[in-house]
């Protein structure tokens, strides 16, 4: 199915941060995190079991039980599985840190992704996931090993996806990547077709050449989708300390800096920029920024109708900011002011 016939609008709620990600994030104030997306009428929730060991699900779970099932979308991912081991949390990297201690195993086989979708459910309250999602094939930590990973997934994630699609328990599935690599991969095969891409990072305002010249056009061409998952990339282009799950770096400082200075001429806040820039290519169906305070849900949803003048984003491609073939918001008749 369609990205756009199950998707009711642009903007939806990333729940990484609910897993603790970076710091302890209190119980109320996570819960309270989905209520005020529930209240500013966000609809479609993105989550992961990977995200703090199955915390974000859980919260998750508990934050929309007693909603309307049918007035929501869910999205979840497969290739981690949880289990009730327990972890050395003081040897994980700082991202999940103080997640639950269960176990994360890296597995894309086509019983083990069963058992995935199977424990989300439970985490989750529900008894159905509209998008699923192969997570993170092509990470860094793969190195040279990833095209093995693939090959994995291929033979068994993508199979088990397919089967489930046809028995109504998702109705779509894709990828949920951090690289371009993977969905250029997947969408050279024959069989099985994924309906949806989640690219983390790639389609933002900061970092967008390679998304743009290799994956992008054909994903529009042949009526796919893609969610834009970190738009304000891991936080560096909203005052951040980090790009890419690591401190920013000198140049990219610069950068930033270069587009604020635009950005603050033209009474034009770093979110919006970010969020509209995203969703001005027609590939893009939704943007999915983490939001872990309550008060984070109203700047983004403020942030989506922000009237950005066009002259801001022709000041941005005068001074090489974005690829000249990027689409602006000004290229489609007047910004995102009615993108919600």
């Amino acid at each position: 199915m369609a990205l756009k016939d199950i998707l009711s609008s642009k903007l939806g709620f990333g729940a990484a941060p609910l897993g603790n990600m970076f710091r302890d994030i209190p119980e109320e104030e996570a819960l309270a995190t989905v209520k005020a997306a529930w209240d500013d009428g966000i609809r479609y929730y993105d989550n992961a079991p990977f995200y703090g060991a199955g915390l974000a699900e859980i919260r998750m779970g508990e934050a929309l039980a007693g909603r309307p099932r049918d007035e929501y979308v869910i999205s979840t991912k497969v290739g981690r599985v949880i289990l009730d081991e327990l972890d050395d949390v003081s040897e994980r990297g700082e991202v999940f840190r103080h997640g639950r201690a269960n176990k994360v195993i890296n597995d894309y086989s086509h019983d083990a992704t069963l058992r995935s979708i199977e424990d989300s459910l439970k985490r989750l309250k529900t008894d159905h996931i509209e998008i699923a999602f192969v997570h993170d094939l092509a990470q860094d930590f793969w190195g040279d090993i990833w095209l093995e990973k693939f090959e994995e997934a291929r033979k068994g994630a993508f199979r088990a996806l397919d089967r489930l699609r046809d028995e109504g328990v998702v109705k779509a599935w894709g990828l949920g990547v951090n690289r371009v690599e993977p969905i250029e991969l997947v969408l050279e095969l024959g069989e099985p077709k994924p309906d949806a891409f989640l690219l983390a990072g790639r389609y933002t305002l900061l970092d967008h050449d390679k998304a743009l010249q290799r994956v992008m056009p054909i994903v529009a061409e042949r009526g796919l989708g893609v969610i834009v998952g970190g738009p304000y990339s891991s936080g560096a282009l909203v005052g951040g300390p980090n790009f890419e799950y690591a401190p920013v770096t000198r140049e990219m400082k610069a950068k930033i800096a270069r587009i604020k200075a635009i950005a603050d001429r033209h009474g034009v806040s770093m979110k919006a920029a970010g969020l509209q820039f995203s969703l001005a290519n027609p590939a893009v169906a939704a943007v999915i920024p983490g939001a872990s305070q309550p008060s984070r849900i109203a700047e983004d949803s403020a942030a989506l109708t922000e009237v950005v003048p066009a002259d801001f984003w022709q000041e941005l491609r005068a001074a090489e900011l974005v690829n000249p073939q990027a689409p602006l918001p000004n290229d489609l008749h007047g910004g995102m002011a009615n993108a919600r």
